[in-house]
């Protein structure tokens, strides 16, 4: 089995900085009210090795270090750590292998999301928020049994069909989410409870309006490219 202690000086450095920012991103789950004991996860791809960080496996959050972060090849097999990683690790490997430019996953069971995957229906684009992080609706994906590399190939072919969104809500479960990096990847899962919660309400009150295809390009195009500070 191959070992940290077989890469160079350089990647184990990656590997040190990527294990704290995992580890302080695990706190934010938290913080932004998306996970309760110990579901979900986030994983980041390092830059200088084809290896990934990722949550050990029913460790509850409050109990998470650096130190306590699993890392493992992307195949899934476990280079580094003292415990088992997540029974995702397969899946955000999967992704990692098939989307060369994401470098972050993020799983949670929030409670809206995970509503809307619950009833197998997207999130319709109904917000000038959505239009800027998501380019449309908040797809659905496949059902899949957690365990192996199903829920990855479902996240990776949805996202085939809904290129701009960076979110997938896969069915009966919850959502999965991608980014530049893990910090992408969470704020990606806090906007897609944001969103779940706010379109919800509107529901209650009556049909929320969908944003026509035209002004989502615009919307898009504008929070990816001018937003923000250069």
């Amino acid at each position: 089995m191959t070992s940290l202690q077989d890469y160079s000086e350089e990647v184990r450095a990656e590997v040190k900085q990527v294990r704290e920012t995992v580890a302080t991103l695990h706190r934010q789950l938290i913080q932004w009210n998306l996970v309760v004991w110990t579901a979900g996860n986030v994983s980041q791809r390092l830059h200088s090795a084809d290896l990934m960080v990722i949550k050990p496996s029913g460790v509850r959050y409050e109990y998470l270090t650096p130190q306590s972060m699993v890392v493992t090849d992307l195949d899934g097999n476990l280079v580094d750590g003292a415990e088992a990683p997540s029974s995702d690790t397969a899946s955000h490997a999967y992704v990692y292998r098939h989307m060369p430019n994401v470098f972050g996953v993020v799983h949670t069971h929030s409670t809206y999301a995970t509503a809307w995957a619950a009833t197998g229906r997207n999130i319709p684009c109904a917000l000038t928020m959505m239009g800027d992080e998501f380019g449309g609706p908040v797809p659905v994906g496949p059902f899949c049994l957690i365990g192996s590399e199903e829920i990855g190939k479902g996240v990776v072919e949805t996202l085939k069909k809904y290129p701009f969104s960076p979110v997938v809500l896969m069915k009966n479960h919850g959502p999965f989410c991608i980014g530049k990096d893990a910090e992408s990847a969470v704020k990606a899962a806090a906007m897609t409870e944001e969103v779940a919660h706010t379109v919800w309400a509107a529901e209650q009150v009556g049909t929320p309006i969908e944003i026509q295809q035209k002004d989502i390009e615009r919307l898009n195009d504008r929070y990816q490219h001018v937003y923000g500070q250069n």
